[in-house]
């Protein structure tokens, strides 16, 4: 499986591991689908949310 980064957009996530998406529903990311989703990296959607991405990093790579 490839690599995920917090430089990828979320939409390339899912398309590399569909598995996440619990993942990022469950940290408060509910629009995985809606276009700032496609355009966003997920270090971006970490800010706007106010998460912090180290933490995110951790649970998506413990998969």
């Amino acid at each position: 499986m490839a690599a995920i980064t917090k430089e990828m957009t979320i939409g390339e996530i899912l398309r590399t591991n569909p598995d996440v998406a619990p993942v990022l529903m469950e940290a408060g990311m509910h629009c995985l689908g809606c276009p700032s989703a496609q355009a966003e990296s997920l270090e971006e959607a970490a800010m706007v949310h106010g998460m912090d991405i180290n933490d995110l990093m951790s649970k998506i790579e413990a998969l």
